[in-house]
This record gives C-alpha cells, structure tokens and sequence, in this order.
C-alpha cells in the first residue's frame, strides 16, 4: 500500500452538499483516506452511507446524522470493505441497523483484519485513526439485492459482483435518480487498484469494466463517486473509458510479448497524457499488473470484459 503523506483524513461536516431532495453528502474536500458520506433520508428512516476511516471520524458523521434524522430511525451501509469507507461502524452500533451484501460481510471477516494492520503501516496519522477499530459485521446481509423503505422512499442496495474488491456495492435513489458507488468511480482519480500479490488479488480489472459498461448504459443523474466531486453520467462513461483503455493498451502490449515493467512505464506514460490533471497515478501501474495477470492470451480476449454480476 502506498505510504499516505497527506493531511490527518479527518472527516469534517463543514462542507455538506445537497444535490436532491433530502439527500446530503458531506464532502470528501479533496482530502485522500476521507470518503464522500452520504445520508439519505425517507419520511420515517435514514440512511447513512460510509463512516469514514476510525472511531472519531464515525463519531462525527453518527452525531450529524443523528441530528440530521431528528427522531428518524437510522441505517447504515458501506459500498466496500477499506478501511476509510467502512471501519467505523462499530460506532453505531446501538443506533443504527447496519446491513451489507454477503460478499462485503465475507471480505470484512477475512480480509478486515489485515488491512487493518496494512492501513496502520500507511503514516502515523492513520494509525492513529485506527485505534481501538474492530471490523464489524453487518447486522442485516443480503445476497444480491435489497430495497430499503425509508417511508415514502425506496433506496434500491445491489451487489455489482467481483470489481474493486469481491463485495462491492452501489446505492441508488430512483426517486432523484441518484448513485452512490463507492471507490468503482473516482472523479478526476485514477481507478484504485488493490492489486497486492499475492496477499489481496481480488481486484478484477475486466469484471470492473463489465460493470462500468452496465453502469455507463443505465447512467444516473447524480453521481456520488467515492473520492472527489460530486457529478452526472459524465462520471461513470469517464471511469468505463479509462478502464477499457487501460485494458487494451495493456493487452495489446502483452499480446507482443512485452515485459510487465515496460508495459507498466508505456501504459503509465500514455494515461498521464492522456488525463494530466487527474490524480492517483501510482494506481495506474498497479492496474497494469492486475490486468496482465487476466491476460489470457492471443485470442482469448479479444472483445470479453468478463461476467461481473446483475446490471447495477
């Protein structure tokens, strides 16, 4: 894991943004390690999306949706397993009712407590964060599907199947047509690969695309990304086509017999290019070994993005 050297990934509730109708995000600020945290809220319950990375960050985004709610009964998910998107959650415990996929739940028993040691590592900062954290499990798993009443509001929870981690999962909001995706989408980021042989290689570089495609088709008016601004379609086609290039570039280059280190400095090369301004670029190599390691060879490829679960 890359070592962190920027600010304390402090949650802060100084910047809340309400793109809909009862709907606010509290802003990430730019800030790496913070997510954006959604609260959702219906005419008799609320949804909390992520808790941000440790116990005082939780503390701080259950006082805001406590206050928020104003009586309202709480729930909380995690669109994956990290440590800044779910390792908090034992904060509301007692307050809220925490539910999450199958496969989120599993990664969270068997591959919480390593990261957990793997995030300490990262800065000072951050184990500090993580003091005293547990990895929950959820108190309500689902398998693929879930649809929440909030009362007057249904927020629909899907399993999006093996991409980013093995139990990723999207929030959406018909009603607004909103989208909350956890780290499959990052504005203005490049795509974050936990690409760790051979401790974590559950990332999947082409069944991530295959849920991009589905996303990108299906679309959203607004689009919660887990890092960075706040945005439309726009955001999920710019993740499907960085995606599908990476894969390409780094397949094409495969199928001549290229060294992975040489792929790795070419492909980088050419996404800095082609997206400057974009942050993360330590991730584009990272990408490059996880879809070298899905090459299946000439002619086994060509067109095939892989089956990444129900259409999400």
């Amino acid at each position: 894991m890359p070592e962190h050297s920027g600010p304390d990934p402090a949650v802060h509730t100084t910047d809340v943004r309400e793109p809909a109708r009862d709907l606010v995000v509290i802003a990430d600020r730019g800030v790496p390690l913070v997510p954006n945290v959604g609260v959702i809220g219906g005419r008799d319950s609320v949804l909390v999306v992520e808790t941000g990375i440790g116990i005082e960050n939780a503390e701080t985004v259950l006082k805001f949706a406590l206050e928020y709610a104003k009586g309202r009964r709480l729930y909380l998910t995690t669109t994956h397993f990290h440590p800044e998107h779910a390792f908090g959650a034992q904060v509301f415990a007692g307050e809220a009712t925490y539910l999450a996929n199958s496969a989120q739940a599993a990664d969270l028993e068997e591959r919480g407590p390593g990261y957990l040691e793997m995030f300490k590592g990262m800065s000072e900062a951050v184990a500090r964060r993580l003091e005293g954290v547990e990895p929950k499990r959820p108190d309500l798993v689902y398998d693929q599907s879930y649809d929440l009443d909030l009362g007057g509001r249904v927020v629909q929870l899907r399993a999006t199947g093996r991409a980013h981690t093995r139990g990723d999962q999207v929030i959406r909001v018909p009603d607004v047509d909103a989208l909350f995706t956890g780290d499959l989408v990052e504005a203005a980021q490049f795509s974050i690969f936990p690409w760790f042989p051979p401790y974590d290689t559950d990332v999947s570089g082409t069944r991530w695309l295959g849920v991009m495609e589905r996303m990108a088709d299906r679309g959203a008016d607004i689009v919660v990304p887990g890092h960075g601004e706040i945005g439309g379609p726009q955001l999920l086609a710019d993740v499907r086509d960085y995606l599908s290039l990476l894969r390409d570039e780094t397949w094409r280059r495969r199928d001549s017999a290229v060294d992975e280190r040489t792929i790795a400095d070419e492909v980088s090369a050419l996404m800095i290019e082609r997206h400057p301004e974009w942050v993360g670029r330590e991730w584009i190599e990272k990408g490059v070994g996880c879809l070298c390691a899905e090459h299946g060879g000439p002619g086994e490829h060509a067109g095939h993005a892989g089956h990444a679960g129900p259409a999400a």
